[in-house]
């Protein structure tokens, strides 16, 4: 993982730029550069992860050219060679040096030319205009702001942007920026064409294009790890990666020490792909220790988000302290494609598409922003294989009335897809899912409400709850969170759109608290 930042304009002073990216070094912490361009500068923190030499250091440059890319380019290979080729001359192993040749050559045609996660800023010095761009899923972020000379400024995170920015948005996923516009050049949550394939094609091509997209993230100069559950989506991760390495690998798992419920079941994952397994065990207090610097990390105040990212926090900075991984696979997007415990009560197949289109649409400010945060403010880049383009693309594309629940169990066809080719045990790949903050422990979320309720007097949350008009809290949890939020990110709410919470709208899903345990139909999640 790396950080970038972009101060576009002229009058800038060079140590202002300088203290701004600072503030992202945890995502990179291996070098900083900041150069100027004709008309303000580009700065990039290194986490060498591809081309490990000083060579792969950036910003780019190529001619009058520069550019700054958080990002991993998969296949970039055969566009090197398809480059040198045409007579460019490459001095590093890194993909992103890849990408000022491609613009030369396709300008921003180029962006729906990669496969890739990504957020970068390009200075054409030729034309005098700063290019940005994100990739479809948003997996890398990127925001902006403009400061009071109205030039806008690019930043990794919204904290660089504290005090320098009034708004502070993030940087629409699948767009590029040119000429002063945003100009969408893919969204993956809308299809166009519906495919009827029939059953035995559809599991082929989920287990075909999820293992493709397992494949492509183990491409890395630096160790690779994995986050493993217990649950569907990680062990499958994991399992496909295990078949296809030719070393055992580096498997982490978190609960809490009175409830954990996912812990027996990531070493039963382990134990059968025969992984290094660690497993970390935490407590209440380090729960409630964790509760700020997690809001501090993410930028969030969304329930859901901060309650889920308290393990994942825990277990990366075990990772980062403990270990030389790099790298880490996770099994993120696999819900808001096969749907979550509350989408069993779509009361349609129409219904189910276009809440799988909301969720694809949004999951950058939720589960994807917390999988960003979570692992790269502990100095470890997250790679997202259910976020593989191909596999997205194809996935929202079936035939959503194949993708209710109609199996008596979730994700079937996802489940289905590999029952011949037995990667994780049959139990895990037919286990009833759990909510990963529920997983670590039930208590997890029960000690924090607690300490809330503790925090606030009845009294004091009703004028609490007043403060805010924005998405305004609703419970001392809510609160506490939104407390903390607007202490490192004042006034900057509308980072978040809404409270993630099942649809409302539907029958059995009209409820205050977004985890799945207040469900009707949690039934085993929680065993």
């Amino acid at each position: 993982m790396c950080s970038i930042l972009a101060y576009t304009g002229e009058g800038i002073e060079l140590d202002k730029v300088k203290k701004m990216l600072a503030i992202t070094t945890s995502r990179g912490p291996d070098d900083s550069r900041v150069i100027a361009t004709k008309r303000g500068y580009l700065g990039f923190n290194r986490l060498a992860i591809m081309g490990l030499t000083a060579s792969g250091m950036q910003p780019f440059v190529l001619g009058d050219n520069s550019v700054v890319c958080n990002g991993e380019i998969y296949g970039f290979r055969p566009l090197k060679d398809e480059l040198v080729n045409k007579g460019y001359n490459f001095n590093s192993d890194s993909d992103c040096e890849i990408l000022l040749p491609l613009y030369k050559e396709y300008g921003t045609d180029m962006f729906a030319k990669l496969d890739a996660e990504y957020a970068l800023v390009l200075y054409d010095g030729e034309n005098d205009e700063y290019i940005a761009a994100r990739d479809p899923i948003g997996i890398r972020p990127l925001y902006y702001g403009y400061d009071k000379d109205e030039n806008i400024i690019f930043s990794s995170e919204p904290k660089s942007l504290i005090g320098t920015c009034d708004r502070i948005k993030p940087f629409p996923p699948g767009h590029y920026y040119k000429d002063g516009k945003f100009t969408c050049y893919k969204d993956p949550s809308k299809v166009t064409k519906y495919t009827y394939d029939d059953p035995d094609t559809i599991s082929k091509n989920i287990h075909d294009k999820l293992t493709e997209g397992v494949m492509k993230r183990l491409d890395s100069d630096a160790p690779v790890g994995f986050l493993l559950s217990g649950g569907l989506d990680s062990s499958l991760v994991c399992g496909i990666a295990a078949k296809h390495s030719n070393k055992p690998l580096e498997t982490f798992a978190i609960g809490m020490d009175i409830d954990a419920i996912d812990l027996k079941y990531a070493r039963e994952v382990a134990d059968y792909i025969h992984s290094n397994h660690h497993e970390v065990i935490i407590d209440k207090d380090d729960v409630i220790e964790a509760i700020d610097p997690v809001i501090a990390a993410l930028g969030t105040f969304d329930i859901t988000t901060v309650r889920a990212s308290i393990g994942m926090y825990l277990l990366c900075k075990w990772i980062h302290e403990n270990t030389d991984i790099r790298v880490i696979l996770t099994g993120e997007i696999s819900d808001e494609l096969f749907g979550y415990k509350y989408t069993d009560f779509a009361p349609n197949a129409e219904e189910f598409q276009k809440e799988a289109e909301k969720r694809i649409h949004e999951i950058n400010v939720y589960d994807v922003l917390r999988a960003d945060r979570c692992i790269s403010v502990n100095s470890l880049e997250a790679r997202v294989p259910f976020g593989d383009l191909d596999f997205v693309d194809y996935v929202m594309s079936i035939d959503p009335e194949k993708k209710l629940n109609k199996y008596g169990i979730g994700k079937y066809l996802l489940r289905h897809s590999f029952e011949n080719d037995p990667v994780i045990p049959h139990s895990i790949l037919m286990r009833e899912k759990a909510a990963f903050s529920d997983a670590v422990g039930h208590s997890l979320r029960d000690d924090i409400i607690a300490y809330a309720n503790e925090k606030y007097t009845d009294e004091e949350a009703e004028e609490g709850y007043k403060k805010y008009t924005y998405v305004p809290p609703y419970t001392k949890e809510s609160l506490l969170y939104r407390d903390i939020f607007e202490k490192y990110y004042p006034h900057q709410a509308e980072l978040i759109p809404a409270f993630w919470m099942p649809n409302k709208s539907w029958e059995g899903c009209d409820v205050t608290d977004p985890s799945a345990r207040v469900l009707s139909n949690y039934g085993k999640s929680g065993e």
